[in-house]
């Protein structure tokens, strides 16, 4: 018997149904499914497919989670057919609020869909928050600017980027990490997004990059936290100016000395 061989024993189980009755709706024969359940033989990718969709639990976790520890009612869907977290509850149904830490971004960008992944994180709870599925980031450094260093990020998971609104701030958990930023406009291979400020351009992500968003609903600045003086736009663009003439100057003395 395999992971994957007692995972969907189970799935079927839950579904009260028969070999027979699982076979047909994803277009199998019952010989055929019962190899694959009962161990004796491995599933090709396109029956893969099939039973992923047919339950919607990904491929992923179907052959490497014993998913019976996490029960399939308690797990929150993701487009694209993956499943990111059981949602974990207290004995009262509150919800709990799993914090990644930027140290742990890249486990977090491996790890997002793996249940015991994500019950390792630390948890909060905040009573306000509920009816929803949330999730905090701690900031490490400058990581998500404006927010300073140790602060906590909350965001509430967005199940579709047709949900996005424009000028609302989300978490973009992509590839290359995890952002803070601000959601302009979307098309057809693209989000656009800028940075709370100004000075830097809108810059693009594209849809296939992305493996999560979180609308941003609360911030939480750390207890000895006191505001910088910023530079505003135009002291910075005049900052920036001021330092291409000097570059300017230095590139031309440079010149008359060679020649």
């Amino acid at each position: 018997m395999s992971i994957f061989s007692d995972n969907i024993r189970f799935l079927r189980d839950q579904k009260n149904l028969t070999q027979e009755a699982l076979s047909e709706k994803i277009q199998l024969s019952r010989v055929r499914y019962s190899k694959y359940e009962n161990g004796r033989s491995e599933a090709p990718y396109e029956v893969l497919i099939k039973i992923s969709k047919y339950f919607n639990i990904s491929i992923d976790l179907l052959l490497t989670v014993d998913i019976r520890k996490f029960p399939v009612e308690k797990m929150v869907n993701l487009p694209g057919n993956k499943i990111i977290v059981p949602v974990v509850v207290d004995s009262d149904g509150n919800n709990f609020i799993e914090i990644v830490p930027q140290k742990a971004s890249m486990g977090y960008l491996k790890g997002f869909s793996d249940p015991e992944f994500i019950e390792s994180l630390q948890k909060m709870q905040l009573p306000f928050l509920k009816n929803g599925k949330y999730r905090a980031f701690l900031a490490d450094g400058d990581s998500m600017p404006p927010f300073a260093d140790q602060s906590i990020i909350i965001g509430e998971y967005v199940e579709k980027l047709e949900d996005l609104k424009a000028d609302k701030e989300y978490i973009f958990v992509t590839n290359e990490g995890i952002t803070y930023k601000t959601f302009l406009k979307k098309n057809k291979k693209f989000v656009t997004v800028s940075a709370d400020n100004s000075f830097y351009e809108p810059y693009e992500i594209a849809l296939e990059d992305i493996a999560e968003v979180w609308r941003y609903v609360r911030g939480i600045l750390p207890q000895d936290y006191k505001p910088h003086n910023i530079p505003d736009e135009a002291n910075l663009r005049n900052l920036v100016d001021e330092a291409k003439r000097s570059i300017s100057n230095l590139e031309n003395s440079i010149l008359k000395l060679k020649q």
